[in-house]
């Protein structure tokens, strides 16, 4: 008798040219999920957005999210939220920082190497290696944060806020009559795992990148703070609205995810029937990863010095993040492109132009920027490996 070790087939797309025929040409093809353990236990078996398998549920699951989380309208009605949490400042403590930790640890576990994916006859060698134990750990400890979340907002005592945050929505929704789906509190968790780990932790990082990149480069923190404060003089605070009067604030994003990403390699897709790309026989099954990293810095798409940090590059020429320009796309494109983009940048654009509103920034006695360093964690979300010190001295208006 005979044993076949089945080992899962894996391309990586490094150009923009296949990135489009992956996510456009053949996206329907390429536009369903490969099941992968780690993603599979932290999705509640897949019950979220971002990792459910293309086909009927996950329709009905994005519809609801689009809807009732990331729809124009809903965006905009957690304005206040976002607003009163920027100039609150940094807040939450201990449970900050137990958040922040259990959101590393899913980041490494959604990337991390697990025998069952790649070896499925080898899987047990998950427990050997402790994989499997610190997954199931990581799992727990989420839950239980969740849980508890959602036990605050279920107290019959509990005051009840003048807006409605997502978590609120989320169990207005459940206990509507059901189309299709009906949630459950396992539904919420997986898709409040995505809005934490896919929102909040990408949102974080890319905030710490752009501050990195202006304090290496104070020609363009110059610029962006001038650009700031002139649009809002003595208002003292920048709102959403005022974000569309900041041209440069906006190429400063784009840059900065275009040279960091917040995923660097897209949630992975899989192929849902033999095909051909880039003249290659791609069998059904295989797994496909688009290094957003890779294209962000490639020469045949940006030209001369594609790792220069350089937002007049998005000044000087229109280029779209949202799914139309494949040499730029943080957010994906095409049927899986995230649905909460529009939260996401909001999010980033207001905590930033707030930092570069607020106060005059500069290195820690002692140091330089060059000695800023770009090293990056392992994960499924690209943070700095060193945290970013600086010193923040309050602006006078």
């Amino acid at each position: 008798m005979s044993l076949k070790l089945g080992c899962t087939q894996v391309l990586v797309v490094s150009s923009a040219k296949m990135a489009e025929e992956v996510m456009k040409t053949q996206d329907l093809v390429f536009c369903s999920r490969p099941i992968l353990t780690g993603p599979n236990h932290l999705s509640y078996d897949r019950r979220d957005v971002s990792f459910s398998p293309y086909g009927a549920y996950w329709r009905e699951i994005r519809k609801i999210c689009g809807v009732h989380l990331f729809s124009s309208t809903r965006v905009q009605s957690f304005s206040p939220i976002r607003e009163g949490e920027s100039s609150e400042g940094n807040h939450g403590g201990d449970l900050r920082r137990k958040l922040e930790f259990m959101l590393r640890e899913a980041g490494a576990m959604f990337t991390g190497f697990f025998f069952s994916d790649r070896f499925p006859i080898l899987g047990f060698l998950d427990r050997f290696t402790g994989m499997m134990g610190r997954l199931e750990k990581n799992c727990r400890e989420l839950d239980a944060f969740y849980q508890d979340f959602i036990d605050q907002h279920l107290d019959p005592k509990r005051v009840e806020s003048e807006h409605k945050d997502v978590l609120d929505v989320l169990l207005g929704v459940m206990n509507e009559e059901p189309d299709k789906v009906q949630l459950t509190f396992d539904h919420i968790k997986a898709i409040l795992m995505d809005i934490f780990i896919a929102g909040t932790d990408t949102s974080a990082a890319t905030v710490v990148w752009a501050m990195t990149y202006l304090m290496k480069n104070p020609i363009a923190l110059r610029k962006a703070q001038e650009e700031v404060r002139e649009a809002i003089e003595k208002k003292g605070f920048v709102k959403e609205e005022d974000i569309e009067r900041l041209p440069y604030l906006s190429a400063v994003v784009k840059e900065t995810m275009r040279l960091q990403p917040p995923a660097p390699l897209l949630l992975p897709r899989e192929s849902s029937q033999d095909c051909e790309l880039g003249g290659y026989k791609i069998p059904a099954k295989t797994t496909v990863y688009v290094n957003a990293w890779a294209i962000g810095r490639d020469p045949e798409a940006w030209g001369e010095n594609p790792e220069e940090f350089k937002p007049e590059r998005f000044v000087e020429k229109s280029i779209d993040m949202k799914g139309s320009d494949f040499a730029l796309i943080p957010f994906g494109a095409g049927r899986r492109r995230c649905p909460g983009i529009n939260l996401g940048l909001v999010t980033v654009e207001l905590s930033l132009a707030n930092l570069l509103y607020a106060f005059n920034w500069e290195m820690p006695v002692g140091t330089k920027s060059e000695d800023l360093d770009m090293e990056v964690l392992p994960g499924v979300t690209m943070h700095k490996k060193n945290a970013l010190l600086l010193v923040a001295k309050k602006y006078v208006c």
